[in-house]
């Protein structure tokens, strides 16, 4: 025997309940025709007559009225699987990957995760430190910070605002080689800065000033290197202000000459109907925008 389907037993109970073909079709949303065949489905799968007609619409016979339990049940069981279904795609639970540059994805995002985690503790959190820009479309990573406007279609893109950059130097390298005053200065200090010239290298550049990679008394195109060696007082280096606000010890130096940085939190637009995505998604943009804001 065919096991029958839960579309055809749900057609033979609304039929129970209504009383007639026409009152099952408009309870259900559906067609008489289209009812009429899975009621026939139905009784062809159990070999049995479920339904007669009379002039007072469809009467149940034995085996109909004895399918009525049952069926019953099973709609019970569909909505609870239903339930269980929402409730699963509804809880902020399970894995969300997340793509940040060095200094963002180690200094700036672990407070804020750390508090979305302690709002959702069954969230596990992959983050990608990474200068390079993730490819979302291909799932290289869930959720992206960028410090460039996405020009990929199908993301979901949302500004914060902007980091802001400047020149900063420990307490003790300043007491050693003394503050400069002008960007001319910058010549006769030792100047911490990237390896590798990029296009935002270059637009780094500032006039009457050396600030160049022949320059850099340490190189290197990693951000958390470079913060440390400006806290270790090597030299003049470029921070981000509201993480460098946070040390007590690192000084602004030529504080009218500063970056600033426009930063997006993007995601594939698929991912917005999961809660988990969208949780991550909206903590991420309650947090970056404060500390954007902090900089300003």
């Amino acid at each position: 025997m065919t096991l029958p389907s839960w579309d055809h037993c749900r057609a033979a109970l609304a039929v129970l309940e209504e009383g007639s073909l026409s009152g099952a079709a408009r309870a259900l949303g559906l067609t008489q025709p289209t009812l009429g065949r899975q009621i026939a489905a139905l009784e062809a799968a159990l070999g049995v007559v479920l339904f007669t007609r009379s002039q007072a619409g469809l009467v149940p016979t034995e085996a109909g009225s004895a399918l009525r339990p049952y069926a019953e049940a099973l709609r019970a069981t569909a909505a609870a699987l239903e339930r269980a279904a929402t409730a699963a795609e509804e809880a902020v639970a399970g894995t969300v990957r997340i793509t940040a540059s060095e200094m963002v994805g180690a200094a700036v995002l672990p407070p804020i995760l750390a508090r979305l985690h302690a709002a959702h503790p069954g969230l596990a959190l992959e983050v990608v430190l990474s200068d390079r820009v993730q490819d979302l479309l291909r799932r290289d990573a869930d959720i992206a910070v960028r410090m460039t406007e996405p020009a990929q279609g199908a993301l979901l893109a949302r500004r914060v605002g902007a980091v802001r950059l400047g020149f900063h130097a420990h307490r003790s390298y300043l007491a050693r080689r003394g503050t400069p005053a002008t960007p001319a200065d910058l010549a006769r200090h030792s100047l911490i800065g990237f390896d590798a010239e990029t296009p935002f290298i270059r637009s780094m550049r500032i006039p009457d000033a050396a600030f160049d990679r022949d320059r850099f008394a340490w190189r290197s195109d990693s951000t958390l290197a470079q913060a440390a060696a400006v806290r270790a007082g090597f030299g003049i280096g470029v921070c981000q202000t509201a993480l460098a606000a946070a040390e007590p010890d690192l000084v602004p130096v030529l504080p009218e000459i500063r970056w600033d940085l426009p930063t997006w939190i993007v995601m594939h637009e698929d991912l917005r109907r999961l809660r988990r995505y969208r949780a991550t998604f909206d903590a991420l943009t309650e947090g970056l925008a404060a500390h954007c804001a902090a900089a300003s």
